[in-house]
């Protein structure tokens, strides 16, 4: 399954008056690709951190001291914020816990779902423009390079001009159809509204500008694959003048019957299949005649042959064999840059760094393993992209902390001082001296070591799995790549396309009325309408992670019920990854797909839902389990005892332990590994050692559980 995200040894603390408050304290989790993975904890578990550590919105005063968020090949921790504006709200979007804190209170709904729509769309024309032009150009430098003879180098930069040539037709062609199918579609949506008005008599204000609309934009739906011109070109006219007279003569009648005229046309329009404009631009191009006149479905086969017989079949051996031999390139960069990496593991594993020579060595293994990207490569190879920019961050964070760690100290030691003399008069303060928020020196050069061991590794996993790549699938994953692109940079979004798509949205997160609320305000909405609106403007940008921070929780039960399903349908419709935080485990039971459960910046049980709700293993997982409520218990709730642990001063031991009644004399003494249970379950917890007391969950747990497993053997009969 694809992985979409990898959070990896995350730690992140925060600096106060009163010291270093560490809020995630290492851990490790992927995301896979149209699954929801629930976070679950009490408040100050550090689930809502990792979340914000995600999106880039972490507090000023926030210190990340090491891990890595990647996504798309980058670390989100070391990206700027230039770069985090791509991937905010576009291919990762936030649903927070109180809708108002997404919706401006005095700007309409239609506004605020429209105006990323109409940014984004912009940024994507010129991101596709910019992978158009990049990768055709590297595709016929690696054509050429690769290329036995001066005939096929020549072929070569010919073959990918005449790819070039034949794509800008395929883009006239396709901004045309985009062009006319918006308006047929935005005629048909502003249709059903006037008609409806006038059916029951009560036509709204601004009902003049839509029926010129309306005329308008059937007039732009003429197109040879939309509203056929030779077929219906004067009945449009006709319809759409008769259809602007009418209603300046207040004739309603009239006007409804051009209006479900107009209606008929378009929506058999609408509905016509797309051709392919790929295959349809080349031959117009290239082969001086007109297009057959055939049904859709027949002509993009017979332009495919065409495509096929004349240049793709050539062009596809071209780009097979510059696949092969940039990879080839690649491979011989990376054992050179294998013996750069061992080579520098001594610099920085030296007693002191030395910043020169740690960035001179730096910067000589950045160009290394630079080279050893394939320039052909579509998809981003993440511990490669990842490499520079990490050891940067590294080595940044090690000289700022010599000097740095100074200061620190010497205001710790001060500290110190005040409260032992305070003690040495026989008094007891009122306060304790917090550890010194120090930079961990030795913790740095350990994960600069981790990062060339990593990349290491890498390495030679792609060196052994060179023989297994497929050049010929890659080159049509590039063709299409190319292609798509190329459709980009059409697929304009007008203000009207933008308000058509807000509509659409509306319907689909179950918001009734969506022409006549698209206007309204959010104060106008209830609390459930409110979230269902930010959702819809979470999804305007079509992203590849959702990540709900407690959506619920400041909602009704009925109401939360409808917010869960709409999520879970949103999730399988748009084949969403999701990131789901709540405190309450009931929340998640019919909806995550894993779950990791957080406690004092730690994840101590991670595992599938099924192991969870089934086969807990951790005290606070079944404490979590015990408080919550179903509709068969009949036993009191048992309510989690004690408070989470002051962060400041982290425990020596497991963090739970005081609250634990379970625990044991090493809980207080040392933290537990993370135990593997299975496959797919781990725990850390103590009891799950060898020569750990056996411990059974408690009873309330047992019998859930067995009313659970009895509740789906009498569903399977």
């Amino acid at each position: 399954m694809e992985n979409k995200l990898h959070v990896q040894d995350l730690r992140i603390s925060f600096r106060t008056s009163n010291g270093k408050v560490q809020a995630v304290r290492g851990i490790d989790f992927d995301l896979a690709k149209g699954e929801t993975l629930a976070i679950v904890g009490e408040s100050g578990s550090g689930k809502s951190v990792t979340s914000k550590a995600i999106l880039g919105i972490l507090a000023g005063n926030s210190i990340v001291e090491s891990g890595e968020i990647i996504y798309d090949g980058q670390d989100l921790l070391k990206i700027s914020e230039e770069d985090f504006h791509k991937i905010r709200g576009d291919k990762i979007a936030m649903i927070f816990q109180d809708p108002m804190s997404s919706l401006n209170p005095i700007v309409r709904i239609g506004r605020q779902l429209t105006e990323a729509m109409l940014l984004k769309g912009k940024i994507r024309q010129r991101e596709s423009r910019n992978n158009f032009n990049g990768y055709l150009k590297r595709l016929e430098e690696q054509m050429a390079a690769s290329a036995p003879d001066a005939a096929a180098k020549a072929r070569a930069g010919e073959s990918c001009k005449k790819f070039e040539q034949f794509e800008r037709k395929h883009t006239e062609l396709e901004a045309a159809y985009n062009m006319a199918h918006e308006g047929a579609t935005e005629a048909l949506d502003d249709i059903e509204v006037i008609a409806f008005e006038l059916e029951k008599n009560t036509v709204a204000k601004g009902a003049a500008d839509r029926i010129k609309d309306i005329a308008r934009r059937s007039r732009e739906s003429l197109n040879k694959y939309v509203v056929d011109p030779d077929r219906y070109k004067s009945e449009v006219e006709s319809n759409a003048s008769e259809l602007e007279r009418s209603f300046r003569a207040k004739n309603y009648q009239a006007v409804l019957k051009n209006l479900y005229r107009l209606r008929e046309i378009l929506t058999e329009g609408a509905a016509r299949p797309e051709p392919n404009f790929f295959r349809m631009g080349y031959y117009l191009t290239f082969s001086g005649k007109p297009l057959p006149d055939k049904p859709v479905d027949q002509l993009n086969d017979e332009l495919l042959a065409y495509l096929q017989k004349d240049f793709m079949d050539d062009f596809l051996a071209d780009g097979e064999r510059a696949m092969a031999w940039s990879a080839a390139q690649c491979r011989e960069h990376i054992r050179t840059a294998m013996d750069a990496l061992e080579k520098a593991r001594p610099v920085f594993a030296a007693e002191t760094l030395d910043k020169k020579l740690c960035t001179d060595t730096w910067k000589s293994l950045s160009d290394a393993v630079k080279k050893t990207v394939d320039p052909l490569a579509i998809t981003k190879d993440s511990v490669v992209y990842t490499f520079s920019p990490s050891m940067k961050s590294e080595l940044d964070k090690y000289f700022h902390g010599i000097k740095a760690n100074v200061d620190i100290l010497r205001k710790h030691e001060k500290e110190q001082r005040k409260h032992d003399a305070i003690v040495a008069k026989g008094k007891k303060p009122d306060w304790e001296v917090a550890e010194a928020a120090v930079t961990d020196l030795e913790l740095i050069k350990t994960n600069l070591a981790h990062i060339i061991d990593r990349l290491t590794e890498h390495y030679r996993g792609l060196l052994d799995s060179a023989g297994a790549q497929d050049y010929r699938a890659e080159t049509i994953a590039a063709i299409d790549y190319l292609r798509d692109n190329a459709s980009g940079i059409v697929a304009k979004v007008t203000p009207q396309l933008a308000r058509q798509r807000a509509i659409k949205l509306m319907e689909e997160v179950g918001i009734s009325e969506p022409h006549k609320r698209y206007r309204q305000y959010p104060f106008e909405f209830s609390g459930g309408m409110r979230q269902r609106i930010v959702i819809a403007i979470a999804l305007a940008a079509n992203p590849d992670i959702l990540i709900c921070d407690e959506p619920t929780t400041a909602l009704d039960v009925t109401i939360q019920s409808q917010i869960l399903e709409l999520i879970n349908k949103l999730k399988a419709e748009r084949k969403l990854s999701v990131i789901f935080i709540t405190h309450d485990l009931g929340v998640v039971a019919n909806m995550a797909d894993r779950v990791a459960v957080m406690y004092a910046g730690k994840i101590v049980e991670y595992g599938t839902s099924e192991d969870i709700f089934y086969h807990a293993a951790h005290p606070y997982t079944w404490a979590l389990l015990s408080s919550m409520p179903d509709l068969d218990t009949n036993e009191k709730l048992t309510a989690i005892p004690g408070t989470p642990p002051n962060m400041i001063y982290p425990p020596k031991g497991d963090a739970f332990a005081p609250r634990n009644k379970y625990a044991m004399e090493i809980d207080f003494e040392e933290q537990p590994p993370m135990f593997q249970i299975s496959d797919t379950h781990y725990a850390a917890t103590w009891l799950l050692h060898p020569d750990a007391p056996k411990v059974d969950p408690p009873k309330a747990i047992l019998d859930r559980i067995a009313r659970m497993n009895r509740r789906r053997e009498a569903q399977d009969a």
